[in-house]
C-alpha cells in the first residue's frame, strides 16, 4: 500500500526523475530516469538504509544538469561496510540552546540522521541508533568541529537501554583537499576528528573525516561513525536547495 508520504515521493519523482532509494550500478541508461524510478519503487520502499531484507533496484546514473532541477536538500548517504545507500531529504531546520544549526534529513521509510553544522549527533532506524551526541561546533563559520575536546555519545542497546560512550577527540586541518561530487570540483579543506575513550581501560578510535568548503564553510562531504552496529556512513551534500 502506498502511504502519504510515498505517494508524495513518487511525485517527486515523476517530476523530477532523481531521487530515491537505491544501490549502485554501471552501464548505459536504457529508459527514461524517472521511468525506471518509479518502475521498481515498490522493491526500493523494502530495501532500508540499515541493508534490510528489501530488494534495491540499480540507480541511474546522477547528472549534474538533473540534480540541477532539485529545488530542495538532498543528501547521499552510503553505509560503507555494506554499501547501501540511500538520497536523504531535510526535514527540518532548526536552532536549539547548543551552537549550531540542527538539521534533520530522512529517507521515505523514516530513517533519519540529525547532522549539527554538519556533524552526525544521532540517527534513528538504523538499528543501534546514537540517541544523542554532543557536538565540537561553534556556530560562528565554518561548520564541522570547531575545536579539539570532550564528545559524549548515547547509544541505543538491548530491550531499548542505552549506554554512554565517553571521548577525548582532537581536530586537525589536513590542508587543502579539493573534491568532485557530480561534475562539480569544490574547493574544499580536509578536517579530521580522531576520537579515543576517555574512559581507563578501553580501547578503539573514531575518525571522522569532514571536507568543508574553504569559501562558504559548508561541508560537502563526510566520512562519520554512526555507531557500532552501523559503523561509518559517507555522506555527499547534493542539493542545498538554494
Amino acid at each position: 500500500m502506498m502511504t502519504p508520504v510515498t505517494t508524495r515521493l513518487a511525485g517527486l519523482l515523476s517530476l523530477l526523475g532523481l531521487l530515491t532509494l537505491t544501490a549502485c550500478s554501471r552501464g548505459p541508461e536504457t529508459a527514461p530516469l524517472q521511468v525506471e524510478l518509479l518502475s521498481n519503487l515498490s522493491d526500493r520502499i523494502g530495501a532500508r538504509l540499515s541493508g534490510g531484507k528489501g530488494k534495491q533496484a540499480a540507480r541511474p546514473p546522477l547528472t549534474r544538469a538533473g540534480l540541477d532541477e532539485i529545488k530542495d536538500p538532498y543528501i547521499e548517504v552510503t553505509i560503507e561496510k555494506n554499501d547501501v545507500f540511500a538520497y536523504l531529504s531535510r526535514q527540518q531546520l532548526r536552532q536549539d540552546d547548543s551552537p549550531g544549526t540542527v538539521a534533520v534529513w530522512r529517507t521515505e521509510d523514516n530513517i533519519s540522521l540529525t547532522l549539527r553544522d554538519g556533524v552526525l549527533v544521532a540517527t534513528r532506524n538504523l538499528g543501534n541508533d546514537i540517541l544523542s551526541s554532543s557536538a565540537l561546533v561553534d556556530g560562528q563559520g565554518a561548520d564541522g568541529p570547531a575545536h579539539s575536546g570532550a564528545r559524549r555519545y548515547h547509544i541505543r542497546g538491548l530491550d531499548n537501554g542505552a549506554w554512554q560512550l565517553d571521548m577525548l577527540c582532537s581536530r586537525r586541518d589536513l590542508g587543502a583537499d579539493p573534491i568532485v561530487i557530480v561534475e562539480l570540483r569544490y574547493p574544499t579543506r580536509h578536517i579530521e576528528e580522531r576520537c579515543q575513550p576517555s574512559q581507563p581501560g578501553r580501547s578503539g578510535e573514531i575518525v571522522n573525516d569532514y571536507w568543508v568548503d574553504s569559501r562558504s564553510g559548508r561541508i560537502w562531504q563526510s566520512r562519520q561513525w554512526a555507531g557500532p552496529n552501523v559503523g561509518y556512513l559517507r555522506i555527499r551534500q547534493l542539493t542545498t536547495g538554494s
